[in-house]
């Protein structure tokens, strides 16, 4: 059976939950269109998050690669269209905070995802849940981590797809926060679903 492997982040800053945590702890182990879903959860860490994804990439050779991020005060889904060569930001969960600093020496400057970006949004609206692409992943964690599953595939002559996904808040954290949009956890989940779905049957 063919694998995904879809990672989500740990709770950050003043995000006390993390909808992308509780999103891949319920997909690791389901199936779709014959691909076998393992998860992974990183740490908020700008050492640490892309070492374990790349690890874990290794260990189980994945045919999609798919990360996602909470990106609180979006009120779309949305897939990124670039990820950088630049890491710099608010302080990770251990008050690291690098400034302009490459996330790979020599590397190139940009990527460009592997999945169907524009098929992933079209599905979406397709199916009554609001997306558009977006064309920055920003320079904090997601864009490191995204940038370095793509350089890993590109240096090792990986054939993997790969990509990032940022979703809005649930209900739950838009409670705690107090200050952005959100969304049910069920639809957050769905539009998940359907984004892989839409990635596994283009790759049929």
């Amino acid at each position: 059976m063919k694998k995904i492997l879809l990672s989500g982040f740990e709770p950050f800053l003043h995000f006390k939950v993390n909808p992308t945590m509780k999103i891949v702890e319920e997909l690791n182990g389901t199936n779709i269109n014959n691909y076998e879903i393992h998860g992974v959860i990183l740490p908020v860490d700008f050492e640490k998050s892309a070492k374990q994804l790349l690890e874990k990439i290794d260990e189980i050779k994945p045919d999609v690669v798919v990360s996602l991020g909470l990106a609180g005060g979006r009120y779309k889904i949305t897939p990124e269209r670039f990820a950088v060569n630049i890491k710099d930001g608010e302080p990770d969960n251990n008050q690291v905070a690098p400034k302009d600093q490459l996330i790979v020496e020599d590397g190139e400057t940009a990527f460009f995802p592997t999945i169907p970006i524009r098929e992933i949004v079209d599905r979406l609206i397709e199916e009554g849940l609001p997306a558009e692409i977006s064309n920055t992943a920003g320079t904090y964690l997601c864009n490191n981590v995204m940038y370095s599953a793509l350089h890993h595939a590109k240096i090792n002559n990986l054939s993997y797809q790969s990509g990032f996904i940022h979703i809005p808040a649930s209900h739950e954290l838009a409670i705690q926060h107090g200050k952005i949009p959100s969304w049910s956890h069920s639809d957050l989940k769905r539009a998940v679903e359907i984004s892989l779905d839409v990635i596994t049957s283009e790759a049929n």
